[in-house]
């Protein structure tokens, strides 16, 4: 008898912790706007060497990226 309510108690044990794992599965973390597995292109910025993604950085007509209007005004066309 003793053996059958520790078999009972172990299986108790593993269908609560399978149904939490479960549970926290179920609604995972939102995604961002980006398609799933999509990466985005990084840049650096050629003031303070801060990496960013491509889609917010500021652009020149020669190519160099900065992170801001402040810092590409910094650095005058040449």
């Amino acid at each position: 008898m003793k053996l059958l309510l520790w078999i009972v108690l172990i299986a108790v044990v593993l269908y609560l912790l399978q149904g939490k794992k479960r549970s926290s599965t179920a609604h995972p973390a939102p995604r961002t706007a980006t398609a799933p597995g999509a990466a985005e292109l990084m840049v650096r910025c050629e003031h303070c060497d801060l990496y960013l993604p491509a889609s917010e950085a500021v652009s020149t007509a020669s190519g160099a990226t900065y992170c801001s209007q402040a810092h590409r005004a910094l650095h005058p066309p040449a």
